[in-house]
């Protein structure tokens, strides 16, 4: 009985002939790009995420670029954020020209540290990029707190987070904007690449429209050097179907998690991981620490391999210690919390069509190699 991270195959003969509709619906209009697809997701994200507007991108990554120019983020910035990520979120601010400036984590969370945040301020900084790792949101009421103190930006990485809540808000619509990821692997996922820029500032959800687009509002006439990042018509089509199974999907997510952190919680060598009181966590990945004095990680995912089980790290090297960024003069204890999550953490399977027995064979095989 193998048991992959995630089972998109699954989840498609669960909705075969809603997506074979809507990709057929695309094929038989012969309109790709921009179309009515785009619009109507476009509108239903912004609906489902409490903003007012949505623009549909290429990717989370584009959608994190084209979020900090619309922005304002230039060449000579500072934008606080997490070593604790996948690269994309600092990639995105060094290619504004801007410099990524890291604080360590809530070891609780794995998320950015309010308390260390202000701290790293300086008259460059302009803007705050938390991350909201593995489907819960950063602790943002004190992040939102400098940003007016200081007069910042905020712009969310939701890239693993849609539908989560904080204080029964929305992730994407607490600061200037919300960046999603429709990459295949994410709680609504997309049959290739996709993003989107959630916000509730016209002026924001403007300059995205015209970036993804050339820097264009009318064909062959551009304002700005812009970009060819726009969410095409079959994905936006495949997406509107996933998006009606979305809170479905979820609140399976959290019935599997609630499972196997009552069955974690009985092995000693394990933490499973904690959800912040003010929070709702999605589980778009479901994370355990290792005791690493007791459990040699690389060992046990080549055990669990050996059983049929799929296990990922998210993430293995921290990206301050990364080579890309070895200019900035960090070292290794830069930034402990971050450090020591890098090399304990395990990402087991998680998904709405996970079975019961799957998880009992998974914390089993766990279990039976800690001892």
């Amino acid at each position: 009985m193998k048991v992959p991270l995630v089972d998109l195959h699954a989840q498609y003969q669960s909705i075969k002939n809603e997506i074979d509709d809507a990709i057929q619906r695309v094929i038989q209009s012969t309109q790709f790009i921009l179309g009515q697809e785009v619009k109507a997701f476009e509108a239903e994200s912004a609906s489902y995420c409490d903003t007012k507007y949505a623009v549909g991108v290429a990717s989370g990554t584009d959608a994190l670029q084209l979020a900090l120019i619309a922005c304002g983020i230039k060449h000579g910035d500072e934008v606080i954020t997490t070593p604790f990520t996948f690269i994309a979120t600092a990639e995105t601010i060094s290619k504004c020209g801007a410099t990524p400036v890291f604080v360590d984590i809530d070891p609780n969370t794995y998320n950015i540290d309010p308390a260390k945040i202000e701290s790293k301020i300086t008259e460059k900084t302009t803007a705050i990029l938390p991350v909201y790792l593995y489907g819960q949101p950063a602790d943002m009421d004190p992040i939102l707190e400098l940003s007016k103190k200081y007069n910042l930006r905020v712009i969310e990485d939701c890239a693993q987070a849609l539908g989560a809540k904080y204080k029964d808000k929305k992730v994407g619509s607490l600061g200037d904007a919300g960046c999603l990821s429709f990459f295949p692997s994410k709680v609504l996922g997309a049959y290739g690449d996709g993003g989107m820029v959630i916000t509730n500032k016209p002026e924001i959800a403007e300059k995205i429209a015209v970036l993804r687009n050339h820097g264009s509002k009318i064909k062959y006439y551009h304002l700005m050097p812009g970009f060819n990042s726009r969410l095409d018509e079959l994905q936006a089509a495949i997406l509107r179907v996933k998006l009606r199974h979305l809170d479905e999907w979820i609140e399976l997510r959290r019935q599997k998690a609630s499972l196997y952190t009552r069955l974690f919680s009985q092995i000693d060598s394990i933490s499973p991981p904690n959800t912040a009181p003010d929070s709702y966590h999605i589980f778009n990945y479901y994370t355990i620490r290792l005791d690493s004095q007791r459990i040699n990680r690389d060992a046990l995912q080549t055990h669990l391999s050996s059983e049929g089980i799929a296990t990922a790290v998210y993430y293995p090297l921290s990206l301050h210690l990364q080579e890309i960024y070895r200019r900035l003069g960090y070292k290794p204890g830069s930034f402990p919390g971050s450090e020591r999550a890098q090399g304990e953490v395990l990402s087991v399977p998680i998904y709405p069509e996970l079975r019961d027995e799957h998880i009992d064979k998974i914390t089993k095989a766990i279990e039976a190699y800690s001892k």
